[in-house]
């Protein structure tokens, strides 16, 4: 298989994007979805989700506090 980037991968092989997608490889192509779940349900008048690249995963904090995290009712991915 040949990803976006021009990179060759066996297959039966899995590996995930700069982007957070986990990838694999099958005979019949590339299978990609996202590796993070993306909170649905919080208070978002008062916070704010932020997007962690280097841990692929979101973190939902008060948007006047962010060393405060909000309760996240549902998560959707």
């Amino acid at each position: 298989c040949l990803d976006e980037k021009g990179k060759v991968h066996e297959f039966s092989s899995s590996w995930r994007t700069d982007d957070c997608n986990d990838c694999s490889c099958y005979r019949h192509g590339i299978s990609c979805c996202t590796s993070y779940m993306t909170p649905a349900d919080y208070d978002e008048e008062k916070c704010e989700r932020i997007f962690d690249k280097e841990t692929c995963s979101y973190k939902v904090v008060e948007k006047d506090d962010h060393s405060k995290e909000c309760p996240v009712h549902s998560w959707v991915g």
